[in-house]
Order: structure tokens, then sequence, then C-alpha cells
């Protein structure tokens, strides 16, 4: 994975803004700002863990893989966090298959380095604490959304927490890429978009979609999106910020 120079920042990852400068100053040394592809494969379930991601753009899925090859979406990384480090506090091995969702750059530390500072700076720890329980908090309201809620409705949560993420309009999201992280067949995901474009909340493209109607496609996602949102504000202020 090839490291890359220029204007990019590590505090385009909302976390590592979030450190106090002597926090940060601690850390910084050891970050490497690297660019991850769509597609790319971090790691494979029992792999293991040998750095921490925080995204800068990119977007990445912690999914799992059954017997038959499925693949469903256990959690989602952007901007507003970290990957590698919540399921390598112990065993250190994988939880999952971590693969690239959107193409983008990533502040890269190596795990040891990262328990080193976790332990050095408590600052350092309790924010990464904070957004531990941010994130299982999201978790287990998405297993409830999973059984109760529609396919439209989980849909539009989704796009609306991809957007959170990535902090752009446009997103390039495919049929098969969505049926797989909410686990329903690509021909629901396609009539779940065309219903939402046919009511100008949307606009699909080839492999992409543009939300076109934030506030109807808030009005049109279940209850889910506002309680996981409403925990990161609480635990992590200003994290998603309004796209």
């Amino acid at each position: 994975m090839a490291q890359i120079q220029g204007t990019l920042q590590h505090q385009n990852n909302r976390l590592l803004a979030a450190l106090a400068p002597v926090d940060f100053a601690y850390l910084e040394p050891d970050l490497a700002i690297v660019r991850l592809q769509r597609g790319q494969i971090l790691y494979e379930a029992g792999e293991a863990i040998q750095h921490t991601y925080f995204p800068h753009d990119a977007m990445v899925s912690l999914v799992t893989i059954m017997q038959d090859g499925k693949s469903v979406e256990m959690a989602t990384f952007g901007s507003e966090g970290l990957f590698g480090l919540v399921s390598a506090f112990v065993t250190r091995q994988s939880f999952g298959r971590y693969i690239v969702q959107l193409s983008g750059a990533a502040s890269q530390v190596e795990l040891s380095r990262m328990h080193a500072a976790m332990a050095a700076r408590p600052a350092i720890q309790r924010l990464v604490l904070r957004f531990t329980e941010a994130l299982l908090a999201q978790t287990l309201q998405t297993v409830a959304c999973n059984a109760v809620h529609s396919v439209e409705a989980r849909c539009c949560r989704w796009i609306l927490m991809s957007q959170d993420r990535v902090g752009k309009a446009d997103l390039p999201l495919t049929h098969e890429f969505l049926a797989e992280m909410l686990g329903v067949q690509r021909s629901t995901v396609s009539d779940v978009t065309r219903t939402l474009q046919n009511k100008s909340l949307i606009q699909q493209g080839r492999g992409s979609l543009t939300i076109l109607n934030r506030p109807a496609l808030e009005e049109a996602a279940c209850e889910c999106y506002g309680i996981i949102r409403q925990k990161y504000q609480q635990l992590l202020p200003n994290t998603f910020e309004r796209a």
C-alpha cells in the first residue's frame, strides 16, 4: 500500500481533528497517509491486524462472509472514526473482511504504536472509548433496524450515513453493492432506488447515486438514522457535519 505526500492533512479525519494539539503532536510522527482503492481488501476474517486506519474521504465496510459466499455488512467506517483497533484489543484478529467501498485517503498507524499512544495519553484513550461506544450503539441499533424496518427505509438510512461520512452528494454506489450491504436481492434494491428516483429524492447514474433532496430522504428513512446520529453527536460532538 503506497504512502502519499502532498497537501492532504491527517485532521481530515474528524477523530484526529478532535484531539488537543499536544495529544495530536504525540501521535502525528507515527501517522502516514495512504491511498485506499475501491474493492481493496485490507483484512480477512481471523487475519492478524497490523494497522489502525483513520479514513479521510474513503469509506470502508466490515462484512461477514457466509458459507454460501453471501456477504452482509456489520459496520461502516468513514471520516467520523477509525477501524482496525476495536477488534484488536485482545486477540488482534479481524472480526471479518474489511473492504474499501469508496476510494480515498486515510491516516495509518501501526497497531502497536496506537496501543502505546493510548497508554501514554489518556485523552487519546478517552476519545477511542467514546468512538467505541458510539460504534457499539450504531451496531446494536442496526440489528434492530434490520429486523423491523422496510428495505426502503433502511436503504435511505444507509445512503444518508454514507453521505455523512464522505461529505458529498454524489456517491459511487451500485445496486449490487447496496444489496450486499442491506442483505437483500439486487432486484429489491433496484425497485427501491427506482421508487426514490420517481419521488425526486435521488438521481441514479451508471454505478453512481446522487442525493437530490436530503430533507425528504431523511423523512423517508427509519427512526434509526436519527437515533444513531444523535448518539454520535452526544459522544463525539460535530462528528457528523450537515452535508
